[in-house]
């Protein structure tokens, strides 16, 4: 799609006239300046047209702070990316240095530029805009991106000047999440798959905090690429800012596919990471282990190994995951972190033909009946596969459904995960009457 990038000095609104646009809730809005950090994409739709739109951070010059330089060069990226420019600034604070410094990069891009004075809320501000013509911008459009007023008028010039470009539809790609605790690296995996800096990496744990999400078309691949927030526990969660971007990962699992659980080599799995892994098992996701970092790991025989069986030993029950060791710095094994995620999404859609799974299933449930309950046999005579869940989802009838034991269940999904490939994705086995 043609590509909308926002730009402006921190705080002026930039988030919130992106959040009116795409008609969400995307972007984390508070009136601290800084919160945006990593470019964010949305989708957004006028008169017919569709476009996307890119949020930024507060564009700060010459600043030497390690987020304020990482903002700078996302801006930067922004807009080479876009066919059109929306330069936001703040009427009800005037012509500020920086906007005179924004507006002096925005005039030598060959993009055109659009001003948007923002916080123009009714007639008494709207005299307010006119001191912005110094900036040697064209027309200056009046909008309130908090009551929505003005953004009709200005979306009419945005649709005016993009060009014409062959819209395709990303509903149905494959959503790959990636998530884990602050500072394990999942800006950095993202970054290093797309071979460009999407999102902004420093040492500092809580650098991301919306969830961004990318299209990734190489190696034969076709998918959506969501960085997240690092989650922690709900104790250090204390400023309004971070808990939003808890939110935000928390809903990026629960609309991804597969989510890519990153731990940090140095450190092992620990209870934090048990309950992302926990929260991603309760909705139902395809999952993927993989160990980070793990060039700075010393290494001796059966290292891996060993790492590996006591990462096995905190999953139980559900240990049937896949269990990567990369480096994102050395780039080490990324590609095969993406080609098993896919191989787990194609699990996740697995369907097992019905003669098959009974010829498969019984002889099992013949090698090891269910144990009786109160004297009464439990049979089992025929199982299915339900054809409509996203989640591999096995029917088994039964005599005496209510009366079939945990531990059996267990015996039956163990035996499915024994004979069919449904490694890194969970399975519901349910009983109905005969």
């Amino acid at each position: 799609m043609s590509i909308v990038a926002i730009i402006g000095r921190p705080n002026v609104g930039k988030s919130s006239l992106f959040n009116r646009l795409i008609e969400d809730r995307q972007a984390i809005v508070d009136d601290m300046s800084g919160v945006t950090r990593d470019r964010n994409y949305g989708q957004a739709e006028w008169n017919g047209r569709e476009f996307t739109v890119i949020d930024t951070g507060g564009y700060v010059p010459d600043s030497e702070d390690v987020f304020e330089r990482a903002i700078r060069e996302q801006v930067h990226i922004a807009m080479e990316e876009a066919d059109l420019l929306v330069f936001m600034v703040d009427a009800t604070a005037g012509v500020m240095p920086l906007d005179r410094e924004i507006a002096n990069i925005a005039r030598q891009s060959p993009k055109r530029v659009i001003l948007a004075a923002n916080k123009v809320d009714g007639t008494r501000q709207r005299d307010l805009i006119y001191d912005f013509y110094e900036l040697g911008l064209d027309e200056v459009m009046p909008v309130s991106a908090i009551n929505g007023s003005g953004t009709g008028d200005l979306l009419d010039l945005v649709v005016e000047g993009l060009p014409e470009k062959p819209v395709f539809d990303d509903e149905g790609l494959p959503r790959i999440t990636v998530v884990g605790r602050p500072n394990v690296g999942k800006s950095s995996l993202v970054n290093a798959l797309l071979g460009v800096d999407v999102n902004i990496v420093t040492p500092i744990a809580g650098t991301t905090r919306d969830s961004v999400h990318t299209r990734y078309t190489q190696f034969g691949h076709d998918v959506m690429l969501v960085d997240t927030a690092g989650l922690r526990k709900k104790a250090k969660v204390k400023e309004n800012v971070e808990f939003y971007s808890t939110l935000r990962s928390v809903r990026s699992i629960e609309d991804c596919d597969i989510a890519i659980l990153l731990l940090d080599a140095t450190q092992g799995i620990e209870a934090q990471d048990l309950a992302i892994f926990q929260l991603i098992q309760k909705n139902q996701k395809g999952v993927v282990i993989v160990v980070n970092k793990w060039d700075l790991v010393e290494k001796v025989t059966n290292t891996a190994r060993d790492m590996e069986q006591a990462i096995r030993k905190r999953l139980e029950p559900f240990s049937d995951v896949p269990i990567l060791f990369t480096s994102v710095m050395e780039k080490q094994r990324l590609l095969k972190v993406l080609d098993t995620a896919m191989k787990v999404s194609e699990n996740r859609s697995r369907r097992v033909p019905t003669s098959e799974l009974n010829d498969v299933m019984l002889a099992a449930i013949a090698r090891h009946h269910a144990p009786a309950y109160r004297g009464r046999i439990v049979r089992i005579k025929y199982v299915r596969q339900a054809p409509t869940s996203k989640t591999p989802t096995f029917l088994f009838y039964a005599n005496h459904p209510n009366h079939i034991l945990e531990s059996y269940k267990r015996y039956l999904e163990n035996q499915l995960r024994a004979h069919f490939d449904f490694t890194g994705t969970p399975i519901n086995v349910f009983f109905r009457k005969k």
